[in-house]
């Protein structure tokens, strides 16, 4: 039930904590599970005592620092939740409403006419105005008008008599078609201003309605006139503040009139339009009535329409003492990701009202405010007041301040009252650079390097933590913001249990496991939406396989090595496993640029290419052989494995951010290993460029993959025709114009191992015949064979001395060698 009807407020709180646990053990396990790292055994809550207190502190400084005040204005409010709302906990969804224009009349035609300069027409004179809340006016005290607007008297008919209605000459086609006017002649043109302060009468009530001049009057749609209730809306309040106009409190917490409102009374808000309608009919004051689909301010919590009501609140002034300005300028001092964050920002906190920081909840933390009772004003003694509740609070909890008695702090508690409010739930996560940051010594520093969270969070926590460090500190509380998109479905719909397009997270975690939604989340482009379903996690999970495998054939072929006994030097390196840690290391450089400007979209890319081309596509292919081939011990084998060894050092650690239970996995059957885990490390420092100057660098090695891909696509082809079976079943020739000839000539014998062939010869490109495949490679040709020798029962080499070596007739002379001799030996591959 509600709090104390049917439970005790202390009951009723107790309640709440307990609910809020549940709901943080719920989501400490999820995080958990998709490899989130925090101090889950210590983590921060506003319910905690602790934080309550120095929530209760941050509040005490931002009163001291003269940026609050206690205001009677109009705020959003709940009527369901009873309580006013901040512009962080406003939603919008689509409403239909009421559409109704209203016509009020001149409490002295005369004076009106003689203001307009004419009497042509004939009829009593109207002003109109059009509204989509009528509920709103039994409180309408007031006209706005444009100062500036160009207005038209017009003349139509209405309820078969002649009438002149006064509107904006710019909005006059709109209302002929809303009140199905056949008819209408514009008898007079004048500006808004000549109507300041002329008298119109309600259209319902005995009331005198004056016309005020309003900068908030536009030509968006309408009349031009706007009909003014200073309890439920803040321009219309500002207005009639300016005119000396009060309000008049109509309605109760709950949305119900009062029982002073004429023809209204116990009526409640969401209901009572049809009733209003209807008065203003039998008044003979509707010229329109329709309905109209549109966007409208929503509870968060409840999910309901909200109102606006002129309630006393507690306000952080974004005037009074320039908190504005300051927060605009403190604004420019941070890294903003995406760039288009600032200029979000920038606009909200550039319109950003008065901060209404006080709830009428029972659950929250209390604003603990002592005030004169007749007068309002805070304690002089203020500060002591607060200190002495935070510390009462910081070992029994928010309870505490209801219990608090005040004599124990001030000798005049007698003319003294504590405040019943609570605070707005953004002032609580909003003050967390101060009562979490400067409070825990292992986070170590104000600002916060990074705020992260959805882009919703301009106006919410991204606002309030700005609003509220400026105010305590007069900086900002983060270096950089990062904002991300939502999750939408593959069509870009909004995912929703009710939609069915929805996907659990316990769901994608038994499914696909927690990396394979890790990945996707770091592949979608985060400054936008995102697009998730089972078919793209699919496709996540492709990409996942990759680099496991990749991961897993690194592993495997470091069976027997021991990088304190077996690593081999640099400059001992084939060059191409010196290809393979500088490619390495021009990956980790770029993936290090990348980190730095999450640019994770990119990562995955890079970390997938590098897996994908770089090794499986070239490398892994090419030193299979010398893996499975030469000597345990050879200096082919271990410069082989040393590369992979750096390279696997390297690559655990790009992964760890984002595969972060693979890297975990990997890190522990890296050979050599004496760190307990990759998440402690920094990028590997192992990894070496080639040496200036070398002749087989870097890009001698990138023109050796292009002319193995095309080597390759040329082998695929003949595989297809069915002129060879594998690729060792086949010899090839590489016909080459003079550079690359030269170029692969480098290689000798060895170019048949980067080309998977059982040989490979190169001939001048003039000399290639009709059959020779042209390939996308300038300068390169390419004559596929099938090979007329013995395979080695050993490498699979189809070689022309299989057969004639008598100790070993099924091998060739190499695996002889390797077999029986001081073993093969390698220079480039």
């Amino acid at each position: 039930g509600r709090a104390g009807d049917k439970v005790g407020f202390r009951e009723f709180r107790a309640e709440c904590r307990s609910y809020a646990q549940t709901q943080v053990s719920n989501q400490r396990e999820e995080f958990k599970r998709m490899g989130v790292f925090g101090d889950w055994d210590n983590p921060y809550l506003t319910m905690n005592y602790q934080t309550e207190a120095d929530i209760i502190r941050a509040l005490g400084k931002i009163a001291e620092s003269g940026h609050l005040v206690r205001g009677y204005k109009p705020v959003y409010w709940s009527v369901v939740g009873g309580s006013a709302l901040a512009e962080a906990e406003v939603e919008y969804h689509d409403k239909t409403s009421f559409s109704i224009d209203v016509a009020y009349p001149a409490k002295d035609q005369a004076e009106v006419l003689a203001a307009l300069g004419t009497d042509a027409g004939e009829g009593d004179v109207h002003v109109v105005i059009w509204t989509t809340t009528p509920w709103t006016l039994p409180s309408s005290l007031a006209i706005s008008a444009g100062e500036d607007i160009d207005y038209v008297m017009a003349q139509i008919e209405h309820d078969g008599k002649p009438m002149r209605v006064l509107l904006a000459e710019e909005l006059l086609p709109s209302f002929k078609e809303r009140s199905g006017q056949e008819s209408v002649e514009v008898l007079a043109h004048f500006k808004g201003a000549v109507l300041e302060n002329k008298v119109f009468r309600h259209p319902f009530y005995d009331r005198d309605i004056p016309v005020l001049l309003g900068e908030h009057v536009t030509l968006d749609a309408g009349t031009g006139f706007v009909h003014t209730a200073p309890d439920h809306g803040m321009e219309d309040f500002v207005v009639c503040n300016k005119y000396g106009i009060s309000t008049i409190n109509p309605m109760d917490d709950g949305g119900v009139f009062r029982a002073n409102v004429e023809l209204f009374a116990g009526e409640h808000v969401y209901k009572v339009d049809p009733k209003v309608i209807e008065v203003t009919k039998e008044h003979g004051h509707l010229l329109s009535e329709g309905k109209l689909r549109h966007s409208y301010a929503h509870c968060w919590r409840t999910k309901t329409p909200l109102i606006y009501r002129a309630t006393p609140q507690w306000f952080i002034s974004m005037e009074k003492n320039g908190l504005k300005e300051q927060a605009m300028e403190a604004i420019q001092g941070v890294r903003w990701v995406p760039g288009w964050g600032q200029n979000r920002i920038e606009a909200m906190v550039g319109q950003s009202p008065d901060w209404c920081i006080s709830r009428q909840r029972t659950w929250g933390t209390p604003i603990t405010f002592v005030v004169h009772k007749e007068t309002g004003e805070l304690h002089p003694e203020l500060p002591k007041i607060i200190e002495a509740v935070a510390k009462v609070v910081e070992q029994e909890g928010m309870d505490a301040w209801y219990d608090f008695d005040l004599s124990t702090v001030i000798s005049d508690a007698d003319q003294y009252e504590k405040t019943k409010d609570t605070l707005d739930v953004w002032f609580d996560s909003g003050v967390t650079h101060s009562a979490v940051l400067r409070k825990r010594p292992e986070l170590g520093q104000y600002p916060a390097d990074m705020y992260l969270e959805g882009s919703d969070q301009h106006r919410g926590w991204f606002q309030s933590s700005l609003k509220t460090a400026v105010a305590i500190n007069g900086t900002a509380p983060y270096k950089q913001v990062l904002t991300h998109g939502f999750v939408v479905d593959e069509k870009g719909y909004k995912m929703s249990k009710s939609l069915g397009n929805g996907m659990e997270p316990q769901e994608v975690f038994n499914q696909f496991g927690a990396d394979i939604l890790r990945l996707w989340v770091a592949s979608a482009d985060y400054s936008g939406d995102m697009a998730f379903s089972r078919d793209i996690l699919k496709r996540s999970a492709d990409s996942y396989r990759r680099i496991r495998n990749t991961a897993r054939f690194l592993v495997s072929n470091l069976n027997g090595f021991d990088p304190a006994e077996n690593l081999v030097a640099p400059q001992d390196m084939l060059s191409l496993d010196r290809w393979a840690v500088d490619r390495a290391l021009q990956v980790q450089t770029e993936l290090n640029d990348l980190y730095d400007n999450y640019q994770f979209v990119q990562v995955v890319q890079k970390i997938h290419h590098f897996c994908a081309l770089d090794m499986g596509g070239f490398y892994l292919d090419i030193i299979k052989d010398r893996q499975y081939t030469t000597q345990e011990d050879s200096l082919a084998r271990r410069s082989a494995q040393t590369a992979l060894y750096h390279v696997l050092q390297a690559m655990v650690r790009w992964m760890a951010p984002i595969l972060s239970f693979t890297a975990d996995e990997l890190w522990a059957v890296i050979p050599g290993q004496t760190k307990e885990t990759v998440f402690t490390e920094v990028w590997y420092g192992g990894l070496f460029a080639f040496d200036a100057g070398e002749e087989l660098d870097a890009d001698y090695w990138a023109m050796v993959q292009q002319a193995k891909d095309a080597v390759n696509k040329a082998l695929e082809e003949a595989r297809n025709d069915g002129a060879i079976g594998g690729a060792l079943t086949a010899e090839v020739t590489l016909y080459c114009d003079t550079e690359l000839k030269a170029a692969l000539g480098r290689l000798g014998d060895e170019l048949r191992f980067v080309t998977l062939t059982s040989g490979a010869v190169l001939a001048d490109v003039n000399d290639a015949p009709a059959s020779a495949v042209v390939t996308d490679l300038e300068g390169l040709k390419v004559l596929i064979e099938k090979s007329d020798h013995e395979k080695c029962a050993r490498c699979w080499h189809q070689r022309p001395e299989v057969g004639t070596i008598s100790e070993h007739p099924e091998l060739c002379g190499r695996c002889v060698e390797n077999v029986d001799g001081n073993g093969e030996q390698r220079q480039f591959a």
